[in-house]
């Protein structure tokens, strides 16, 4: 199939290509949304607490399109796609999304909430760049090596470590959630057993809708970049990661117009966590022989993914009672000044 897809795929103009990119990643959005809208619908039926389903379904919900084209890059051996979706929408997250939420309107903070989770939105960054360098690269003569070398990966070992540290992480959240009072509302309506049948084809669709469309995505980034000259990775970590994000925007802005901005920054800090430890997670898991990571990656994607992160963290730290349209400014102005060099360096 994967064949067929990028023979026909070779056939069509550039422009053509975009078009597709963009419509699959529509696809991709759509098939998360049925997906966790139904996973939500049989939890509510089997009495699963929502303050778990929140913590849990509703947020590895949002970065299943993250995961599912990581996960499918790696697979087919391309770790620039694989690794810059993740960071991308990382940088996408925290620079664009909230930057227009804030500009739509200032963002409440929970000052506790958002302190304990910063910290380890800001320490997961750290810890993806850290897994990144071999050790025997840093003896040897740090980074310097590395970048030269080519040899910096992430050991499938390290995804499976990361997806169990998703696990504690969830199992955290549930806590902090039920010691701030908080609850995850929702409006499924209770269904009787004859409607089960059709909720289990609505979440079968959705898996099917998040597959087929990372099968078609995939390839046709690859026949992009190819064509227009531009690295995997660039188009990953804007394109792509702006695309598999939107579940994030959507959820944000919608957010911050009805004056919930506690809601839209924890969404977001959430959602940066689980493309560390979930969307790379997953991605290195898969790779027998590690996740590459190809040396620039510590020229560009890694720097700027840290700039912006301690840049929200000071903001959310020094921030009295909320993140003001002039920081949203600032980290919208980042996000463009990243989408531009990436693009001019290349």
């Amino acid at each position: 199939m994967e064949e067929y897809i990028i023979s026909l795929m070779q056939q069509l103009p550039i422009v053509a290509l975009f078009a597709v990119i963009l419509a699959t990643l529509l696809m991709l959005g759509k098939g998360a949304d049925l997906l966790v809208d139904e996973a939500v619908t049989l939890s509510v039926k089997w009495g699963i607490p929502k303050i778990l389903i929140g913590a849990t379904i509703v947020s590895l919900g949002t970065t299943l399109p993250e995961a599912s084209v990581s996960v499918m890059a790696a697979v087919r051996g391309n770790p620039d796609l694989a690794l810059g979706n993740a960071v991308g929408s990382i940088i996408c997250d925290t620079g664009l999304i909230v930057g227009i939420a804030a500009l739509i309107s200032p963002l409440a903070l929970n000052k506790k909430l958002v302190n304990r989770q910063g910290w380890l939105q800001f320490f997961s960054g750290l810890l993806l760049i850290a897994v990144s360098i071999p050790l025997v690269s840093v003896l040897k003569g740090g980074i310097g090596v590395i970048t030269s070398s080519g040899n910096a990966r992430i050991p499938q070992y390290i995804g499976f470590i990361f997806l169990g540290l998703l696990v504690v992480y969830m199992i955290i959240t549930v806590r902090w959630s039920k010691d701030s009072g908080g609850k995850i509302e929702e409006s499924i309506e209770k269904i009787d057993e004859s409607k089960i049948f059709v909720v289990l084809l609505k979440l079968s669709a959705g898996v099917a809708l998040i597959i087929l469309s990372s099968k078609i995505l995939i390839p046709t980034v690859e026949v992009t970049a190819l064509r227009a000259g531009i690295p995997d990775s660039i188009i990953a970590a804007t394109l792509v990661a702006f695309g598999t994000s939107l579940p994030e925007l959507v959820t944000a802005v919608t957010a911050a117009r009805h004056g919930h901005g506690d809601l839209a920054v924890g969404n977001i800090i959430g959602a940066d966590i689980l493309n560390v430890l979930f969307v790379v997670g997953a991605a290195a898991a898969v790779t027998p022989n590690g996740l590459p990571i190809p040396g620039y990656f510590f020229h560009l994607q890694f720097p700027a993914m840290m700039i912006i992160l301690l840049v929200f963290r000071l903001i959310t730290l020094f921030a009295k009672k909320e993140i003001k349209r002039i920081h949203g400014v600032i980290l919208l102005a980042m996000y463009v000044a990243y989408t531009v060099i990436s693009y001019t360096t290349i």
